[in-house]
Parts: C-alpha cells; structure tokens; sequence
C-alpha cells in the first residue's frame, strides 16, 4: 500500500499539506468532507503496517486517543468506515513548546507555572482513564496564543489492563532519553509518577533554559540519572525561587514513591508556593560537595599534560651521568 501524499481522499477526509513526519508515521493536515472541519490524520509508513508490534501499538493509539475527551488533550475522531489505519484528530491550534523554548530559551515563573498547570490538569485526567502517555516532552505539547496546552502522541501510550507490547528498540519503548524516568530506564513500564517525572523535567527547562541531567549521548544522560542528583535549578539560573527548586526536586525523585503521587498535588504547589515548605536543602549541599570545582580540573588536566615532560627531563638527567 502507498503512502498517502497531499490531496489524496482517504475515506472521509481529504489530505493537505504535510505536518510533521517520524520513523513510523505521517501526520497531514486535511478537512473531514462531511463537516467541513479542519483535522490532522496521522497515517503510518506502509512498511510499519506490515509489522505486527508497530501495527498493534498504531491501533492502541487509536484506541486510547478515540475515548479520551479533554480540552488539554487532542481529540480523535472515530470512524467505523475507514478502509485503512490511520487516526483522525482535531487540529490543535498553536506551536509546540519545544518551538517556544528554542525561541525564547526559557519562560518567565508565571508563564511557565502557567503551563505547567495546564499540563498537570491533562496529566490528572488521562490518568484517571488508566492511561500513561510515557513520552511527555516539549515536543508533544501544544501551547495556543493564551498559554493552553494541549498533549498530542501517544504513540507509546499505556492503558490500564492492556498487555505489554514489547520493541527491539529503547527509545520506542521508553520515550526521549532527557525526559524518562529513572524506572523505565531500568527497563519497567512506567506509570502515572513516570508523566510526574518528565513534567519536572519540562517545569526544570521552562525556568532554567536548560535540561537537568547532561552527557555526550543518551546513554550517558540515561545512567546519570540512576546515580546523581540533577543540578540544582537555582545553581542552573539563580533566579529560581527555592519553593520552584523544591517543586522540581520532588518532582525528579529518583524513588516514585518520594515523587509527588498525582499531577493535582504538583499542580496545587505550583499555584500556592507560599505553602511549599524546603526540605532538599542536603541534596543540593551535596551535589555542591560532589561537584569538581573547574580550578581543580583545570590542575588535573595540566598535571597529566606535565608527566610527558617530567619524564623527558629525567631521561635526559639519567643519560647525562650515565
């Protein structure tokens, strides 16, 4: 079967220009005939229909995203008459955040509280429906002209009571490496404190500009995950309340039970910092304790390029009265 191309009739809607394209799907834009309203259709690669995991993941998706009804979430479409996969949604208005984010480096504390809250809100909802969506990240948030968000892809969703479908690959699996959880990291589901962890990952780069865990590839910044603490948000951008440090730090537990237990009580904190009360205060000290100060490395680095000399000096001292 052929992929779909701009202004090709698939069933009931037509198809305009293309929107965003991944390793396993499409996403058009395109008008429903019957009602005249603008959608976006997300149809998988031919070569990825023929792939029975791939295929059973697309139509979890569709399953998932057809029940779901939230103004913070996009809404699928059912159709019983389709003759093919593909799933049709509500074209949602706005820009990514990571679109923003590349724009502007980091937000102000209350646009940023603002749409952390709103993520909180869709979080709570579609974990209430027994779903996780396992791959939040800048990407896979839309933000309108009023700062309302809505999540998009769940294409690594999970549901409640639905079996496990297992891929070769890691990051189909367990989503973008700067934003997993140490759990899945470890190779477990994940589940609604897994969405909890990301969102502090994303509340952490909307306020600093920056992520909290790096390296020189994703291995790296996965593993470093599973054994230190994140730089501390105010050492990343001072001008970072303590109350939003101490909302990221229980956010980024490395124990879920440590994490907040719902997206309601991350999102209560968030709107009444005043009641946030101080308590990672150690972590931080010793992250700063742990850290090598760049005198230091500075020094080591120049002693190991001095070795080389210290040895050729006493070669020639040696061979001098010898």
């Amino acid at each position: 079967m052929r992929s779909a191309e701009a202004g090709t009739e698939l069933d009931h809607y037509t198809l305009n220009e293309l929107i965003a394209r991944s390793n396993t799907a499409s996403i058009f834009s395109g008008m429903d005939l019957r009602t005249g309203r603008q959608v976006a259709v997300k149809i998988p690669h031919p070569e990825v229909e023929g792939d029975l995991l791939f295929y059973n993941r697309f139509r979890r998706e569709q399953d998932i995203t057809e029940k779901l009804d939230h103004p913070g979430v996009a809404k699928a479409f059912p159709d019983a008459e389709r003759s093919r996969v593909y799933i049709a949604m509500e074209l949602a208005q706005g820009r990514s955040l990571r679109h923003i984010l590349s724009e502007h480096g980091k937000l102000p504390a209350e646009r940023a509280v603002k749409v952390a809250v709103g993520i909180c809100d869709a979080l709570e909802y579609i974990h209430a429906q027994g779903v996780v969506h396992r791959d939040l990240k800048p990407e896979n948030i839309i933000v309108d002209d009023h700062d309302r968000i809505k999540l998009i892809d769940f294409g690594i969703a999970s549901q409640a009571g639905a079996r496990r479908l297992t891929f070769g690959k890691l990051s189909q699996v367990m989503g973008t490496p700067d934003y997993i959880s140490p759990e899945q990291v470890k190779g477990k589901r994940g589940d609604r404190r897994s969405d909890i962890y990301a969102l502090g990952v994303i509340l952490y780069e909307m306020l600093t500009g920056k992520t909290p865990f790096h390296g020189k590839n994703a291995f790296v910044i996965m593993q470093s995950r599973l054994i230190n603490d994140p730089i501390p948000p105010r050492e990343a951008d001072p001008t970072v309340t303590p109350e939003h440090e101490e909302i990221i730090y229980r956010a980024l537990a490395r124990d879920p039970k440590k994490r907040y237990a719902s997206a309601r009580n991350l999102a209560d904190d968030l709107l009444h910092p005043e009641g946030v009360a101080v308590a990672h205060d150690r972590e931080i000290a010793v992250w700063y304790q742990q850290r090598t100060p760049p005198t230091r490395v500075a020094l080591f680095y120049g002693m190991l390029a001095a070795i080389p000399m210290v040895i050729f000096a006493l070669l020639i001292l040696v061979a001098r009265h010898g």
